[in-house]
């Protein structure tokens, strides 16, 4: 563009940025609802305007072309915050129900569960409980991995005396755990 074009661009922009701003802003107030965001929306159709260089005269209806500009920048601008805010809803909605789901969750805790031992303490304490014979066998074969018939040569006992003392091994195991259920 040549330089006088810029002046007198420059000038025609003025007039109509001084004349058009404040009503523009007020007009998009009315519907944004923060006023910086009214600001914004009108600074980036003045900024468009500037970038263009259109040529103010040749507009038949200014006042209707800059209004009908800000009416659609504000359109865009409510879609795109009623998206983000159905979006952050959906987000906070999920959060609530996990929050819920957890506050359930510990109130549903029963504190005699909380005070009770856990089940290896249990099962621990059931095979300290055993005949010394019977733990011995139970061991050998259980942590050890003996078989049974292994355990009997090596104990210099019968293999029947095994299958015995693992059957009551077994027995008093399944009693401490019937206890525990009844804690529950």
């Amino acid at each position: 563009m040549h330089e006088k074009f810029s002046l007198e661009y420059k000038d025609q922009f003025k007039e109509v940025y001084i004349s058009y701003y404040a009503r523009l802003k007020r007009f998009a107030r009315q519907y944004v609802v923060r006023e910086e965001d009214a600001e914004n929306i009108v600074q980036d159709i003045f900024s468009e305007l500037w970038e263009k260089q259109l040529e103010f005269s040749s507009f038949v209806n200014l006042n209707g072309y800059l209004f009908t500009v800000l009416k659609n920048r504000c359109v865009d601008f409510l879609r795109r915050e009623t998206l983000e805010q159905e979006v952050n809803k959906t987000i906070r909605d999920e959060q609530l129900r996990e929050l819920k789901m957890k506050l359930e969750s510990l109130e549903a805790l029963d504190s005699a569960f909380l005070n009770k031992p856990d089940i290896e303490t249990l099962i621990q304490d059931a095979i300290d409980d055993l005949p010394e014979k019977c733990r011995e066998i139970f061991l050998m074969n259980k942590l050890e991995g003996k078989k049974q018939k292994a355990i009997a040569r090596e104990l210099n006992i019968s293999i029947h005396t095994v299958e015995s003392q693992m059957a009551i091994a077994y027995k008093k195991l399944k009693e401490a755990l019937k206890s525990l259920n009844k804690m529950s």
